[in-house]
């Protein structure tokens, strides 16, 4: 008679035997064969940073007794995070050195892999360069800069000694509330999934295993971005449909292009957690993606499917759930019990043996790629480049693309440099609303301190124009009124207002908040500020949309920056005052009422009726940017009125700088559906390119659409395209063609 446990043995076997035998997988089976199930826990097993080493007096070194313990008896295969703030390269190399040789030691030499969140750059070494967050890089709608970036960050992070980056998050930013959605690309899937794999292929290379690439880290899988609540690891309530339809596309082009392993999703979906999801970790990922990466959990999260979520009844059993499921390797983080358990699971015949044969299997596999087992440490002078002037320039060019130009009334913008500005705002002087979350710390709160050396806005105005024509005044803090009264003082004596409005650096939980408006403080500041009659420049520093619909009534121009990391300050100025021209876009809607919150690819009823004041109505719309020139857009062609199956349809357009200035202009192509059997999305993005154009220049920019790119998602779950009319947009460019399909739904609408 069969038992669960054996069927679940014999469906973990047949899935290791499907696999591709290479030279690389035959090292790891040779070494398997060789390792006691102790060995092999241990590879599961991921402690941080604190666990292994002291700090006293502020010089933190990896303990000896600590790491022998860690190495030694539990044969730890992974380590992370930093302890207290950044590090020098010099300490970093001293740290990884210290793991490896201790790791020399135990009985298979196995060398640890070491992981950190280099999401905008190395974020916890010294010196690094640190680029705009994910949402400015998205706005950039470049995906050069994506990938120059991603490269960058692959050489800082190999040049402080660690080979794995827990980068990119492909996480849907759907809710405007939610605290991490400055981590992500945006709201939409195809700008996610593009700029996602091109950050990917610049992190890993062509060779992964090379000094100068990491193995990047795919996160957080799956449907973490849109909590009910908009609170960090809080509950969503996603339909099946709905998560391949929206959620899943950048996570499958994700393991399409290479990506070597996968970070879990904290919260759950449907009540149930990602992390005891085998439908999620095995069915979709590996079934369907076809994933053969490794798969870790995040910071504490089997644990919490006993504490916080309570589908386990004891911490043993959590153990169970997750491993089974398909986590690879536990992010413990803080002590050995996973090990302990799984050891005793497996003796007790409630873990398979070959479910930990396929885990351990794909954990050396990318230690094996990474090149660890002959280079565990990497040479200090293989990185002259580390935080170079051309590596600042780069960072200095995606923010400066990043930055998204809203409002210019009358052409204010760019300002002359011999005015008399007032710079004022919370925001104003400080890189912790530059460069945000995960900046030297967890939360960013020392980056004025370790990012001492750069321009905040203030500094950065001052020396574009001089100090002499420059007056300060903070106003308000981030919530709360400072010294409004000196501030509106200056304001009279001054030509024009810098006002810097926004947040400071958070991350995960402690940047969740009950309250989309920008705080009061703000506001009212910005009000009082208009009533002096001076022009103000609105420049929002923040890293999720805040509502700040009064504040941008009264301005003049309204720039947006994110959180737009160490060169944000000079790229500001600069476009400021006519030094460079601002080509960013908006990768999400920004909401002109807090409970106004809809996606641009929303359905047709969401537009609300003819005679209905509410429908949809944002602030600004995704995709919305202007620049210091104009464009004109013509001659949108299609190369045939009607697209089948296995063809192509080559669509072109003229864009024509029709301004005095030259500019860069993104080409965002939309398609939209007239009619399908699920109600249609209004338009969806499916193609982008970025052009630069001198004035008076055209260029014909060209694009490729095929059956596929016109899929969704139907009521069966499956992936679709229907016969019907589509339109394409292009700028103010429309065209009509009809999809025919050769294929015949059957009764159930599938085709």
């Amino acid at each position: 008679m069969l038992t669960a446990f054996t069927l679940l043995n014999v469906y973990f076997l047949s899935a290791q035997t499907k696999k591709p035998v290479s030279e690389i997988d035959k090292k790891v089976d040779a070494l398997i064969a060789k390792m006691t199930l102790e060995e092999k826990v241990g590879q599961m097993t991921e402690v941080t940073s604190d666990v292994v080493s002291t700090t006293k007096n502020g010089v933190h070194k990896i303990d000896a007794d600590k790491i022998k313990e860690a190495i030694l008896k539990y044969h730890v295969g992974s380590i992370l995070n930093v302890s207290g703030g950044a590090y020098t390269r010099e300490h970093w190399h001293e740290v990884i050195s210290d793991i490896q040789a201790e790791a020399s030691k135990d009985r298979l030499k196995i060398p640890v892999i070491y992981g950190i969140d280099a999401i905008h750059c190395v974020t916890y070494t010294q010196g690094s360069t640190l680029f705009p967050q994910e949402i400015g890089m998205a706005a950039t709608f470049n995906k050069e800069i994506a990938y120059k970036a991603g490269t960058i960050t692959a050489y800082e992070t190999r040049a402080s000694y660690i080979p794995w980056n827990y980068s990119p998050v492909l996480d849907l930013g759907k809710s405007a509330l939610w605290p991490r959605i400055y981590e992500t690309f945006g709201e939409d899937p195809y700008l996610i999934k593009t700029m996602g794999v091109s950050i990917i292929k610049g992190y890993q290379g062509n060779d992964v295993g090379d000094k100068f690439h990491v193995a990047a880290c795919m996160k957080h899988y799956l449907g973490y971005g849109d909590p009910l609540n908009g609170k960090d690891r809080t509950p969503a309530w996603i339909p099946d449909r709905y998560m391949r339809e929206y959620f899943l596309p950048p996570f499958a082009e994700a393991v399409k292009a290479g990506a070597k392993t996968l970070m879990i999703n904290s919260g759950e979906i449907n009540g149930v957690p990602i992390h005891g999801s085998h439908y999620m970790l095995t069915d979709v990922l590996r079934g369907e993606l076809h994933f053969e990466g490794i798969a870790v959990s995040d910071w504490r999260d089997i644990e919490y499917l006993h504490d916080r979520h309570h589908i386990a009844a004891t911490q043993k059993d959590a153990v169970r759930i997750a491993v089974n499921a398909g986590v690879d390797m536990s992010m413990v983080p803080y002590e050995y019990s996973f090990y302990n358990y799984l050891v005793e699971l497996v003796h007790e015949g409630k873990v398979p043996m070959s479910r930990i044969n396929e885990a351990v299997h794909r954990i050396l596999k990318v230690k094996y790629e990474l090149g660890l087992f002959d280079r565990p440490v990497g040479n200090p002078d293989d990185y002259p480049k580390f935080g170079s002037d051309e590596f600042r320039q780069v960072s200095l060019n995606a923010a400066t693309e990043a930055i998204t130009l809203l409002k210019n009334n009358n052409n204010i913008l760019p300002l002359k440099k011999d005015m008399k500005v007032l710079v004022t705002g919370p925001t104003a002087n400080t890189m912790r609303s530059l460069d945000g979350g995960w900046s030297y710390t967890w939360q960013g709160e020392k980056a004025d301190h370790f990012a001492a050396n750069k321009n905040t806005i203030l500094k950065a105005i001052q020396q574009k124009i001089g100090k002499e024509n420059v007056t300060y005044e903070p106003g308000t803090t981030v919530d709360s009124a400072l010294n409004v009264k000196d501030a509106v003082a200056a304001a009279k004596k001054a030509d024009v207002i810098v006002l810097c409005l926004g947040e400071i650096s958070y991350t995960e939980n402690v940047g969740n908040i009950d309250d989309l408006n920008l705080p009061w403080a703000q506001t009212e500041l910005a009000m009082e500020l208009a009533k002096t009659g001076k022009p103000v420049i609105l420049v929002l520093a923040e890293g999720r949309p805040r509502v700040v619909t009064e504040a941008d009534s009264h301005s003049a121009a309204t720039l947006m920056m994110y959180f737009s990391g160490n060169e944000g300050g000079d790229a500001l100025a600069n476009i400021l005052f006519g030094d460079a021209n601002p080509s960013g876009r908006l990768p999400v809607t920004y909401p002109r009422h807090p409970n106004a919150l809809v996606n641009y690819y929303r359905k047709n009823l969401e537009n609300g009726n003819s005679d209905d004041s509410h429908g949809y109505n944002p602030l600004y719309e995704f995709g919305f940017g202007l620049s210091y020139t104009t464009f004109g857009y013509s001659n949108l062609h299609l190369s045939k009125p009607n697209l089948k199956e296995n063809e192509t349809l080559t669509v072109t357009v003229d864009v024509k700088n029709t301004g005095q200035r030259e500019g860069k202009e993104s080409v965002l192509l939309y398609t939209s559906q007239s009619y399908a059997s699920i109600a249609p999305d209004f338009k969806r993005l499916r193609a982008f390119d970025k052009i630069d154009l001198k004035p008076g220049e055209t260029k014909t920019v060209t694009f490729k659409i095929t059956a596929k790119d016109l899929a969704f998602v139907n009521d069966l779950s499956k992936t679709v395209t229907e016969p019907g009319e589509f339109k394409i947009q292009i700028g103010d460019q429309t065209q009509t063609f009809n999809y025919i399909s050769n294929m015949v739904p059957d009764i159930s609408g599938k085709l």
